[in-house]
């Protein structure tokens, strides 16, 4: 009995000594292939940057080694970050090994700035003579709206661009929690402030309508002016064409119309893009990837001055992990003000808001910043409510024409599970010191008296909110009030109204900022530091862990309990525009 007490306990040490040694081994192994990912690469001569407009952009990219061999065939669920693709594409117009940019069009994911950014940079590229075609069997609208920006777009002869408009779609819960026993109990301020409706509704409200009207149509006209300019068809002719349903019209009538330029198939456009170059058609194309071409070598000058860009995107204080982090944020900053080789900050928005709470703690420091060196604000994607809050200090604030901003309002929601504890049989009781102690409750319904006590909270710091933006944009409250109310706004309409200075992209804010501190020469610093894959992994381990737990126990009514819980985890008042926006 003993010896078989020792094998056992010797087998349990060995696999936990072998699990050890095969952990260290792994993190080993990883810290190989990211240092690998990030070495500088050469390009080849007489070589074509080719620009998957496949997968889905985001703000900025992050640390995966295994990027490459978790992506499916299609590269549907490839990642890309806007900082990587407009870092290679600048790289491209000065390499001089690089002859030109093919754009690979696909299934495109990304909201309609980003978009812009990528073909603004493109149009940038022009200049320096060397061409950019297109070719796909498949364009996503918002792969052509980019695509439309090169000297030819090639079509497969039985392929499709889709060109349909805008379509805004937004998901209520109303009913699902109706069945389920939850009310969400409602204190806002802003008429048109929606992205409490999904949870107290069951459609959108006249306001809302009227707001998400407007945006659409803002952010659709973006996109025809910039097409028409492009493809010199006119944006009556391009409304037309999105009204016949010119998607499903066959290869060749996008030919007639002038959407593309020629059919080809996969070896035609290689041996157009051969001839271009001057190979032979036996010859393999050097073709480099956005991998190659963002670690490509640099001919940026090393100066003493920095200009720091500091990235801000996501929730503020969510329970998204990836989100900004109010106190990491404030740090981040701190240490940029108290840089003194730093003579500029460039603060890149791409926030749909959160906390109003952290969006104060953010918004402060970015003043302290303003009373030592110049920042500007350059908007992304979204930089409304709390993403305005924080906005609001700068010297300059630029934004796309098609960004979603403003959204000046606040809420707080509190959800009462009490229909639900008393579908599933719970019930609740305990004792309390003082009147509010249990204020709010999530087992029980407010009462006429805790509704304006929470009201009368939700006021001040709406008034908060707007005295900032009176202070910021050199308005009085009453001005900004007029047009606040919660509601959204894109960047065009946006600088109608003095919400923005300029419009344009993150280049241009760069450049307007060193012209404001007279600086010829300079370097651009980025922050924060981003994680590495390894801290990332490590740090999601226990949420992944439990995650998985609910999963398996609860099945189909998961997605129930994360709504709940998402919402159940907004701490404090929200400065937080709509979520759940579904932009087509």
């Amino acid at each position: 009995m003993k010896s078989f007490l020792k094998i056992v306990l010797a087998t349990f040490v060995a696999v936990i000594l072998a699990s050890v040694f095969l952990f260290f081994i792994l993190l080993g192994i990883l810290g190989g292939i990211a240092a690998s990912s990030s070495e500088e690469t050469t390009v080849k001569p007489n070589s074509v940057f080719v620009l998957s407009l496949n997968g889905q952009i985001i703000e900025r990219s992050e640390d995966n080694p295994f990027a490459s061999l978790l992506k499916t065939y299609s590269d549907r669920t490839q990642e890309m970050g806007l900082n990587d693709i407009l870092s290679a594409i600048k790289k491209a117009k000065t390499n001089e090994n690089i002859k030109g940019i093919y754009l690979e069009a696909g299934s495109l994911m990304a909201a309609p700035a980003s978009l812009r950014e990528v073909r603004q940079a493109l149009t940038d590229f022009k200049q320096s003579g060397k061409f950019i075609y297109a070719y796909g069997a498949f364009y996503s609208q918002g792969s052509y709206y980019i695509a439309s920006v090169a000297d030819k777009v090639f079509l497969n002869p039985e392929g499709m661009v889709n060109w349909h408009g805008v379509a805004v779609q937004k998901t209520f819960y109303k009913g699902t929690f109706d069945k389920l026993g939850v009310e969400m109990q409602v204190v806002r301020v802003g008429t048109y402030k929606s992205a409490v409706e999904p949870f107290i509704t069951t459609k959108m409200s006249d306001a809302n309508r009227e707001q998400v009207t407007a945006f659409s149509n803002s952010i659709w006209k973006t996109v025809v002016d910039d097409v028409a300019s492009s493809r010199r068809i006119t944006p009556e002719q391009l409304n037309l064409f999105a009204d016949q349903g010119i998607s499903f019209k066959p290869a060749a009538e996008l030919v007639k119309v002038r959407l593309v330029d020629s059919l080809l198939y996969d070896d035609g456009i290689q041996s157009y893009l051969k001839k271009k170059i001057g190979a032979k058609e036996k010859d393999d194309l050097s073709l480099v990837k956005l991998e190659t071409m963002k670690n490509a070598a640099s001919d940026e000058k090393i100066s003493e001055n920095k200009i720091a860009v500091v990235y801000a995107y996501g929730e503020i204080d969510g329970v998204n992990s990836d989100g900004i982090s109010s106190e990491e944020m404030v740090e981040t900053l701190a240490k940029v003000r108290k840089d003194d080789k730093i003579k500029a900050v460039v603060f890149r928005v791409n926030s749909p808001g959160g906390s109003a709470l952290g969006s104060e703690l953010i918004w402060r420091e970015v003043n302290l910043i303003k009373n030592q060196k110049p920042i500007f604000v350059s908007m992304g994607d979204y930089a409304a409510s709390g993403g305005y809050y924080i906005s609001v200090p700068a010297d300059m604030i630029i934004a796309q024409p098609n960004t979603l901003t403003g959204s000046i309002g606040v809420f707080g929601m509190f959800p009462n599970v009490s229909g639900l504890a008393k579908k599933v049989g719970l019930s609740f009781d305990g004792v309390k010191t003082n009147k509010y102690s249990d204020l709010p409750s999530v087992n029980q319904a407010m009462n006429p008296e805790e509704r304006d006590l929470l009201q009368a909270y939700v006021n001040h710091t709406y008034e908060t909110f707007v005295n900032h933006c009176a202070t910021g944009r050199k308005m009085t409250p009453d001005a900004i009030k007029k047009i606040a109310e919660g509601r959204v706004w894109t960047g065009e309409q946006a600088k109608r109204l003095g919400l923005v200075d300029a419009l344009g992209n993150l280049n241009d804010a760069v450049v307007l900022i060193a012209k404001k501190t007279h600086l010829s020469t300079y370097n651009i610093v980025e922050y924060p530091k981003q994680k590495s894959f390894i801290e990332k992994f490590m740090s999601s381990l226990d949420a992944k862990m439990q995650e998985r737990v609910q999963k398996a126990q609860l099945g189909e009514y998961y997605p129930y309990l994360k709504q709940i819980r998402d919402v159940s985890s907004l701490q404090g008042i929200q400065a937080l525009m709509p979520l759940g926006i579904t932009v087509k």
